[in-house]
């Protein structure tokens, strides 16, 4: 073959070819570091690593306790972890906690012009961030209007009242709008900076959760995320957070009411939490009690937010997904199905991922942990 065909067929061949591209995603918790890398070869994404680090001991605490640790000491955790998990991609991507950002909706006119949303959504947000504005950056977010369905619409025109009204008056346009603080990107820059590394970009966790372990949903979902230090609720409709909340209790704060009732140390807590969770503990039957205590209260808050959801939209919440570290609490879900109308089921943020049939199981079990770190990738990959 000549050299002419060979180069004709080398560019075909680059053309065709799906070259390998990888991502890693970043997630830096209160209590610990979690690192997924993926690879985009063939079209099909594909697990390359993942690892966790906690950051309790570089605190002088125990593994699953909070932490607010120095830009220098997480920079050194990060560094870490990349190391133990043998990361090659230099192509990163950083979560910001959602307690550095405030979610929430803005109802504007329907008739409003797209170029308009910007200035008037710069003016409303200060209704409601109790900062200065200049201390923020904004984005905003126009979400779907919602299909009406044949029985909506015919109660629409049976209802005499609301078709008297205007167009202009029965609907709003719902903007999603995202504050976060400059001075937490500044924090994660510097923490990037640290580490000698560079970022792609930064994500509000529980964006990148969503993207993790939904797939196709039609109806309105709520994502239920169990950290260390609180758990966030987010109401997904068409892919888009419909209402937010967060709820200043998590898994850290009940290994510390296990360990100040049963008098062990706070290790020794989490090693009980872990082992029995809400299942009884043959030894200590206190347990579940101790337990319940948060988990009760966590459901409570969440019905509460529920309820207004459903009244606010005449819509029902007919699935719960569950996420992160603290979901996988033994007897959570148990529970959770006395507590809510609804499907209760555990995110599995690896199936969206190709990986060796080995580990299946073991990434089952521990990937509602990951889900930040593997939707922060996927978005990247993306």
């Amino acid at each position: 073959m000549n050299n002419s065909l060979k180069n004709f067929f080398a560019k075909i061949k680059s053309i065709v070819s799906d070259p390998e591209s990888s991502a890693v995603g970043i997630d830096i918790g209160s209590s610990a570091i979690k690192v997924v890398e993926i690879k985009k070869k063939r079209g099909k994404v594909i697990l390359e690593t993942y690892g966790a680090i906690a950051l309790g001991p570089y605190a002088s605490l125990d593994a699953g306790q909070v932490t607010n640790l120095s830009v220098e000491k997480i920079a050194e955790a990060l560094k870490e972890v990349l190391k133990q998990s043998g990361v090659s991609s230099s192509s990163l991507a950083f979560s910001i906690p959602v307690q550095a950002s405030l979610i929430f909706t803005i109802e504007l006119p329907a008739q409003i012009k797209e170029n308009e949303v910007a200035v008037i959504i710069s003016t409303e947000a200060r209704k409601y961030i109790p900062v200065p504005i200049t201390e923020v950056s904004l984005d905003y977010f126009i979400l779907p209007k919602k299909e009406s369905s044949f029985e909506e619409a015919n109660t629409d025109i049976a209802d005499i009242k609301n078709a008297n009204l205007p167009p202009a008056q029965k609907e709003k346009t719902n903007v999603l709008v995202v504050a976060t603080q400059n001075d937490a990107v500044s924090r994660f820059r510097s923490i990037v900076s640290q580490s000698a590394l560079s970022a792609s970009f930064f994500e509000i966790e529980i964006f990148s959760s969503i993207r993790a372990n939904f797939e196709h949903e039609l109806s309105p979902v709520l994502l239920m995320d169990f950290g260390a230090s609180r758990t966030k609720l987010s109401i997904v409709e068409f892919g888009m957070i419909k209402g937010y909340h967060s709820i200043e209790r998590g898994g850290a704060d009940i290994s510390l009411s296990i360990s100040q009732s049963l008098g062990v140390p706070f290790f020794e807590a989490e090693k009980m939490k872990k082992e029995f969770g809400l299942f009884e503990n043959p030894a200590e039957k206190s347990l579940s009690d101790i337990i319940k205590i948060h988990t009760n209260y966590i459901f409570s808050e969440t019905n509460n937010l529920l309820l207004g959801y459903e009244k606010k939209y005449n819509r029902t919440i007919s699935k719960v997904i569950f996420s992160g570290g603290g979901s996988l609490l033994k007897g959570l879900t148990e529970e959770a199905v006395n507590n809510f109308r609804a499907e209760i089921v555990i995110g599995h943020p690896f199936n969206k991922v190709g990986a060796p049939a080995f580990l299946e199981r073991v990434l089952g079990a521990i990937g509602p942990e990951f889900a930040v770190a593997l939707g922060l990738a996927l978005r990247k990959l993306q």
